[in-house]
This record gives C-alpha cells, structure tokens and sequence, in this order.
C-alpha cells in the first residue's frame, strides 16, 4: 500500500491577530499567575492540636501521644474493639488500628500550635511576656532536638482594638526569642485569629514585613493562617466575600483558612447546643472558604469539636464516634485538615484519616496508572482528575496511611511521578510521563 495521503491543512487568520490577541490577554496570564499560582505542593497536616501557652511543654506531643495510646488501650484495646465502635470495615480494621498504633509512637502530632488567645486568655503583661520567651525557648529546642511536631506555631490574640497591643507584643517576642535561638524553623505557622476586615490582614503583612526587615530575613518568609470566625469575614457590608479580599491582601504570605466552630456558630446566634461543625452555617461559610481559596494556594482546615472523649467507657465511645463520624464528613468534602482539642480525639483522627485513604487507594491507584499508561476503563478520566487522584495517594502517603511500595505497586508511580500529575504547572507536562 501506498503511503496515506496527507491532509492540505490552510488557514483564514493572519499571524498578526495570533498575535494581538496574546498581547492583550498578557495582563490576564500574569494576573491568573498571580492570584491562582495553585497547591504549593507540600504537606498539609491531617490536624491543628491546640495548646494553651501555660500548658505547653517540650515533651507535648509525646505526652499526647501518650495519652492517646492509653485511651486505645482502655477503651478499644484492639483492632475488633475499635471497629465495633466506629463501624470500620472488618477488612480494614487490623491494617487502620495497626496504623494508629504506629503513628501515635511515631508523629502523634502533626501540628501544633501553642495559643495565646482563647485558650490562654487575658494576663498580666509580665506574666504574658514571659510565656511567650518561654514558649520560643521550647519550640526551638524542640526543633533542635527532633522532638518537635512536624508543624509549630502559635495563635497570639487579634488584631482588634482591646487586644491588639499585646498581640502584637507578643509575636514580637516569639519570633525574636526564636531568631536569637539560631533562626526560624522551617515548620513555623502563625495564626491570626478573629479577623473580620481585610485591612486586620494588611496590618499583619505589615508587621511582619517591619520584623523581616528588622532582622534581616527574606522578605515574605514568613507566613500566616487566617482564622474565620465571624459572619463578616464570609459576607461583606456590600455582599461580596469578605474571605476572598482577605486572600489578596495577605500579600501571598496567607497559607490557610481556619475555620472557628465555637465562635462563627455563636456570631450567627446559634444555640450552643447546635453548634457543631456540621451545622448548615458551617457548611455555608466552609465552602465559601472553599471557593475563595481554590487555586490561590491557601489550604482549608475544618473546626474542631468540643465534646470530649472522657469519662466512662460508653461516654469515650460516643465522643469517638461523633468525631470519626465529623473527621470522615470533612474528609469527604475535602476539607482535609480540622482541629483537635484533646488526646483522646488523636485515635479517631487518625482512625478516619486512615480508613478514608485506604478505603479509595486501590481504585485512585488503578484509574492513574490507566491515565498514566492512557489505557482504557469504565471511567474516561481527565487530567484533572489525575490531578485529584494523585493528590488523595500523595496525602495518604504523607499522614501514614499508605506506604511508597505499596503505591509504586498498585500505581507503578513514583512519588515524583504523583507529584507532577498533582501540581503540572510545577513540572513536566504529565502527558511526558509515559
């Protein structure tokens, strides 16, 4: 046979109309750049363990892992006793509670943040002055010694009027008492708390832009979470979201979106009774979150809940079950990051981190790797849920609930390979792949 005749290709449009249309949508390129530069691609913690200032130790999160173990060994002693509380999947029960166990004498904390707000509330000068030395002291060696959560920070008070000084004050002494101890650790998150205008944030970008210059550090090095907890910082005056112009005046120092249960419920006058993480004006406000952080790179996290598991047996189980019930809720709607309070909340935090990866790993892992090898299936898969895919395998990668082999044999993906087809723009084109 003959060689197949090619198609005439021809063309209507001068290059100049190419052209000029490229020029006048530049502006736009380096705008969507700007603004939705993407995931920053690196890891998001499963949890935010909240810790008052005078309570805050250097052992803290040996200790919680510590009493979160005893609390399994009490009250669910083994994989059968902690299915039956939580439902989980016989099938999967050994391999989650193994998984817990393990993770709760290895990283029982993924982050921490020692909080002078709430939870420390209001002291005398001196006495606040000196917690917070105290605390950069600790953190440091913490760092120093390898004993540190992977993530550590504090949450000073906000930027209102009554409580701004000392704020202020605050931060102060714990990013000079860490400078002087040898230098920021790379794990430092800051969290700013109660912010209801977009200038609170501005105000905070100009602070630490004074203490970078102040002490010689990078300019934008230093990052920060904005904490949501009133009904003004979703919906504006003049009903735009509020939220959104927070994101742009963060200047690009903002790196997550923290939303506050307690706090946001009650600004709405919900009865405490109800307020709850999964109440619909926690819903409302999570996804208008959401939609303002999509593709900035700023990161959701979910609240916490305030019922303890404490007590009798039958009271732990019911607290478990409430909060492995909200964490795979939240999980679902890819809120992938929530609050905890207490120990005993760290096994079911765990429980459904793992028992939510694992659950979809086989079927992520086959539909990449049929994406990757553009082979065929029962799903006709996009790039962008390659994306998704990936993202769900290098997340359970990074909180423990899936191994590399087991990925590499599941995916034949290496992690490299997973992170292109989660973040492209950050490498090859995953149409190269293979």
């Amino acid at each position: 046979m003959g060689q197949a005749q090619r198609e005439r290709v021809v063309t209507s449009l001068a290059d100049a109309v190419t052209e000029e249309i490229g020029a006048s949508l530049a502006p736009v390129d380096a705008e969507l750049e700007r603004r939705y530069p993407g995931d920053p691609g690196t890891r998001q913690p499963v949890h935010t363990v909240y810790v008052p200032a005078d309570a805050f130790a250097a052992d803290t999160p040996r200790a919680w892992g510590d009493r979160a173990l005893a609390a399994l060994d009490e009250h669910a002693p083994d994989a059968a006793s902690l299915a039956a509380v939580l439902g989980l999947d016989p099938a999967l029960a050994e391999d989650v509670y193994g998984r817990v166990r393990a993770k709760l004498e290895r990283e029982p904390v993924e982050d921490l943040r020692v909080d002078f707000e709430d939870g420390y509330g209001h002291r005398p000068g001196a006495e606040e002055d000196e917690a917070a030395a105290r605390a950069a002291r600790l953190v440091a060696e913490a760092y120093a010694g390898a004993t540190a959560a992977p993530y550590t920070g504090i949450r000073t008070k906000c930027m209102e009027a009554a409580v701004r000084d000392r704020g202020i004050r605050t931060l102060d002494i714990f990013l000079t008492g860490l400078m002087d101890a040898g230098g920021l650790p790379d794990g430092l998150v800051l969290t700013l708390p109660k912010v209801t205008y977009a200038e609170q944030v501005a105000a905070m970008v100009r602070l630490l832009d004074a203490f970078e210059e102040a002490r010689g550090i990078e300019p934008g090095r230093i990052g920060f979470e904005i904490q949501i907890e009133t009904s003004q910082s979703i919906l504006a005056a003049d009903g735009t979201a509020t939220v959104a112009r927070m994101i742009q005046a963060a200047g690009g120092r903002a790196t997550g979106l923290h939303y506050g249960t307690f706090d946001y419920s009650a600004c709405l006058g919900v009865l405490a009774a109800y307020q709850a993480s999964d109440h619909p004006a926690a819903d409302h406000a999570k996804a208008v979150m959401q939609v303002a952080a999509a593709g900035t790179g700023v990161r959701v996290s979910d609240g916490s809940t305030n019922v303890l598991p404490v007590g009798s047996t039958e009271q732990v189980h019911d607290a478990w079950r409430l909060h492995y019930r909200l964490t795979r809720r939240a999980l679902a709607r890819a809120y992938y990051q929530g609050w905890d309070m207490h120990p005993g909340h760290l096994p079911t935090r765990y429980a459904a981190v793992f028992a939510f990866y694992r659950e979809g790993f086989e079927r992520a892992a086959a539909r990449l790797a049929r994406y990757a090898d553009r082979a065929g299936g029962d799903v006709m898969d996009e790039p962008a849920t390659a994306r998704a895919l990936a993202g769900h395998l290098l997340r359970g990668l990074d909180c423990g609930a899936l191994d590399t082999a087991e990925v590499a044999r599941a995916a034949g993906l290496t992690r490299a390979d997973l992170e292109r087809f989660a973040s492209p723009r950050r490498g090859e084109a995953t149409a190269s792949l293979r």
